[in-house]
């Protein structure tokens, strides 16, 4: 029998900095995943965004969860021996006057100088792009790298012997007086990281759980050494070499998790709008993530099986709210420090059959 402290189920981003964050507290941890070529966390792009919107609102906490993500994919970085997090800068397309005075407006508020610059600095952009109106500039952003970060993490599991690619059996769980176990593995608590296939999840099926289907291309842009990112209706961010990430489209209503030729040709129609250069098409992704009413994440322990927990719902803001709420939710579980009312689950009744 194999005795741990925490079995994660899912080894997205959730699942990757949740253990982290046991780990660094000396805590014992066993991860089982299930690969999927549609999960989030491998089609992301990691774009950490502090001025969201159309009314270029500062992002939930950003004052707060940025310096810590930074923090927290620079310590990683140094652990795996890869970066996978990189300062960017942002730039926003103003399409007209109006939209150029409510970000000059926008930008002498309070709080919002170090974030907002109201002329921007194209680089590498100009010449490569049909011009605009104007352009305004975020910066305090950046992008981490969700696919090389899950993956280095994962072969560093797999070396210390605490990974088990497998579908996760609910059936399995044995429930124990001080625990739990499942399988040949038994441990105080299973947390549940599942990202999207949460919704699915017996357990947690009460919590008010969406789902929103995006899809993205990959793209071959040569030599066009963007450094920045860039938005105009969809965002142009580095991938890898001369490779972009163009997204994302956002359907609520969709069918299947496949990628669709309707959302190929909207990516590749709103790409053609804004590049004035070539472009090849390498490869068309799609992914599900989870969506919360509220748009908080969910974090806790259910109301009746105390030895079951979750973590998910961090939707597309995933890169910027996954390492601070790791990190809380590791304090929770191991020293019973409370969790923010906003995210912990227990803001939402479990509903009676």
């Amino acid at each position: 029998m194999k005795i741990v402290d925490y079995i994660i189920v899912g080894q997205g981003l959730a699942g990757t900095l949740l253990t982290h964050f046991l780990e660094q507290q000396q805590q014992k941890v066993f991860v089982i995943n299930n690969t999927s070529e549609y999960a989030a966390s491998s089609v992301a792009a990691g774009i950490i965004n502090p001025i969201t919107g159309r009314r270029y609102v500062k992002s939930w906490m950003v004052d707060t969860l940025i310096p810590f993500a930074e923090q927290t994919y620079n310590t990683l970085s140094q652990q795996l021996g890869v970066t996978v997090f990189s300062q960017k800068n942002i730039i926003r397309t103003l399409f007209n006057r109006l939209e150029e005075d409510y970000w000059w407006l926008k930008s002498e508020e309070e709080g919002y100088a170090k974030y907002m610059l109201p002329n921007a600095a194209l680089g590498n952009y100009k010449g490569r792009i049909l011009p605009d109106f104007s352009y305004g500039e975020v910066t305090g952003g950046g992008q981490a790298n969700v696919a090389l970060l899950t993956e280095h993490y994962r072969h560093y599991l797999i070396e210390k012997g605490s990974y088990q690619i497998a579908n996760f059996d609910l059936e399995q769980i044995k429930f124990l007086p001080e625990g739990i176990e499942y399988q040949n593995i038994q441990a105080k608590k299973i947390i549940f990281c599942e990202g999207y296939s949460g919704k699915f999840n017996p357990y947690f099926s009460y919590l008010p759980f969406g789902g929103a289907k995006g899809e993205v291309l990959i793209v071959r842009i040569a030599d066009a050494h963007f450094e920045k990112l860039i938005k105009r209706k969809v965002f142009i961010a580095s991938w890898k070499d001369d490779l972009y990430w163009i997204g994302a489209t956002i359907d609520n209503h969709f069918e299947h998790e496949l990628p669709t030729e309707k959302g190929k040709d909207f990516l590749t129609n709103k790409l053609q709008d804004f590049l004035a250069v070539p472009f090849e098409i390498v490869e068309h992704k799609s992914a599900v993530r989870p969506t919360v009413k509220d748009r908080r994440p969910f974090l806790g322990l259910h109301p009746e099986f105390p030895q079951l927990a979750i973590f998910n719902g961090l939707g597309t803001k995933g890169a910027s709210l996954a390492p601070f709420f790791a990190h809380q939710m590791a304090n929770y579980l191991v020293q019973q420090i409370p969790l923010l009312e906003a995210v912990n689950i227990e803001r939402f009744a479990i509903k009676s059959n």
